[in-house]
């Protein structure tokens, strides 16, 4: 199973040029065995970028996540006590930026690996990554 970051989610869908080679082939073949997931938090995510002008959807943002939702083989994970609580205690050291912690929460909580160009995310050894 992966998880997909918000920015990997974005542009797997709108401009999957900016993912590398090993990103699109990981997601390709995880969405045939029906193991993508995304954060309900990347929805939050992503609803803040878009209402503060710093993303453009060429879609109105409700179509483009039941857009996403419609999509077999991808499945929307909620924010469980589990993965708040997991996310305010993360081991070892990692920055304070909430939606990364939540996300990253999220994968440990699922096993899943995290897909994201973050680097921040990739220095973090207590969650596995790839780009």
């Amino acid at each position: 199973m992966i998880l997909l970051d918000t920015h990997v989610w974005v542009w797997w869908l709108a401009q999957p040029e900016r993912l590398s080679k090993a990103a699109r082939q990981v997601i390709e073949r995880n969405l045939s065995a029906r193991k993508v997931g995304i954060s309900s938090f990347s929805a939050w995510e992503l609803t803040l970028l878009v209402q503060r002008k710093r993303l453009e959807l060429s879609i109105d943002l409700s179509e483009w996540i039941a857009e996403t939702e419609r999509i077999e083989g991808v499945t929307f994970h909620p924010v469980n006590n589990s993965i708040a609580l997991q996310s305010v205690n993360l081991p070892g050291t990692f920055h304070p930026d909430p939606a990364d912690r939540i996300l990253v929460a999220t994968a440990r909580h699922l096993g899943a690996t995290m897909i994201t160009g973050d680097a921040k995310i990739h220095g973090y050894p207590h969650v596995k990554t790839l780009w």
